[in-house]
């Protein structure tokens, strides 16, 4: 049975790419910081909730002993948890905004696989899967003809720019884990004031995509839920 770890799986696009593991065979861990709320998600859902904030060593540290002792092992590891920051003008950003942002989005997931990666050496098709954004793709937010060239959100886009270049650079390091990222696109979630045009399911088409690939699927690419991506 396949064993996944999902962060920030307590809402949106992680609740959803859990509830359809789960469907698909999946046993799934709950990561989340907000105990009541993961414990919630995880009831509901049929899976375990494993306390993690992914700004915190000690967190992700616990997180990945408590699975140790539990599960043993892991297959999959979906990179989930993140926030948006400012968004509009970036006149006044500081420093710390920008710090704030990246210790989730880029700074959260080098720890998560970091403390993770054992767990994930014990699979035999190990895989990771990193939620990043077209809003961090260099070709998408320069097409006018789509939402994400009109955004201004400095930060998140910047963050996720990062984030899909870390997954490259795995990638190529990692020989033995197929390693990618997801866009999910423009979905409505607590992120964006559910703006997005796009239902939760629909954003997590190429996250459950890839995390349900065979062996020899690939590693180092950019998805979304229609294939590869420019960035």
């Amino acid at each position: 049975m396949t064993i996944t770890f999902i962060t920030g799986a307590n809402k949106g696009l992680g609740r959803e790419t859990a509830r359809r593991l789960i469907e698909r065979g999946h046993t799934v861990l709950v990561g989340a910081r907000d105990p009541e709320q993961g414990t919630e998600a995880a009831a509901a859902l049929g899976a375990r909730f494993v306390p993690i904030d992914v700004t915190d060593d000690a967190s992700v540290t616990a997180a990945a002993a408590d699975v140790a002792a539990h599960e043993g092992s892991i297959d999959v590891l979906i990179n989930n948890a993140g926030i948006h920051g400012p968004a509009g003008d970036p006149s006044a950003l500081t420093g710390a905004d920008a710090l704030g942002v990246f210790d989730v989005n880029l700074a959260g997931v080098v720890r998560t696989t970091t403390a993770f990666l054992p767990l994930l050496r014990r699979s035999p098709d190990p895989v990771i899967v990193n939620v990043s954004s077209g809003m961090g793709s260099l070709a998408i937010t320069h097409d006018p003809s789509r939402f994400e060239s009109s955004a201004i959100a400095p930060l998140y886009c910047a963050s996720k720019a990062a984030l899909t270049m870390l997954t490259t650079q795995y990638a190529k390091a990692l020989t033995d884990i197929r390693i990618n990222a997801a866009d999910p696109g423009y979905t409505a979630t607590d992120l964006n004031g559910h703006s997005g045009p796009q239902t939760v399911t629909e954003g997590t088409d190429a996250i459950v995509g890839l995390a349900t690939e065979g062996p020899g699927a690939g590693s180092g690419r950019f998805v979304d839920r229609t294939g590869g991506i420019a960035w």
